[in-house]
């Protein structure tokens, strides 16, 4: 071997050596550690909760409804023949969605007392039991100093209608 190889096997040697010693210093701490942890005294473990049986559950049709039949307020309400009349002329407010519409106040004149619906274009409509708004032939049923009544008929899902209460509240 020439002389530097030696000169780098001997610096590899002492590295280890070095390295070595350097592990050793710490463990003095950590032993101590451990054994003042093994004086403690140890904890209570709950014992395991009892596991329940699982109890089986048996469905009895009897006399209920099949949960696999189609339901539907018209099926049982003998509505199937509600349906939006087709051959009404419609009126200019049934073009426009009821959630954007408000009702702005009422107006009496004479005996006849009237709601006053504003659209999203900010025009001012006049409306009276009868009349229909919306796009769900929404036929105002009832106006009163606060609100504006309406049923609309809307589809069920399952192939027919149904009629749903809706309203228009005075805001302020």
């Amino acid at each position: 071997m020439s002389r530097s190889q030696r000169i780098i096997a001997l610096c590899v040697v002492l590295g280890f050596a070095l390295g070595a010693s350097g592990c050793g210093g710490g463990r003095s701490s950590l032993e101590k550690w451990v054994a003042e942890t093994k004086k403690k005294p140890g904890g209570r473990i709950e014992p395991v909760r009892e596991v329940k049986p699982y109890e089986t559950y048996v469905y009895d049709v009897g006399p209920k409804r099949s949960p696999f039949q189609p339901q539907g307020a018209s099926a049982a309400n003998g509505q199937a023949s509600l349906r939006p009349n087709s051959r009404r002329n419609r009126e200019f407010l049934e073009g426009i969605s009821l959630d954007t519409m408000k009702m702005v106040g009422t107006l009496r004149v004479g005996s006849n007392f009237f709601g006053l619906v504003q659209s999203k274009d900010g025009l001012v409509h006049k409306v009276q039991p009868g009349n229909y708004l919306g796009q769900s032939d929404g036929k105002i049923t009832e106006i009163t100093a606060s609100k504006i009544s309406l049923i609309e008929i809307v589809p069920d899902g399952l192939g027919g209608y149904i009629e749903r209460p809706a309203s228009l509240a005075l805001t302020d």
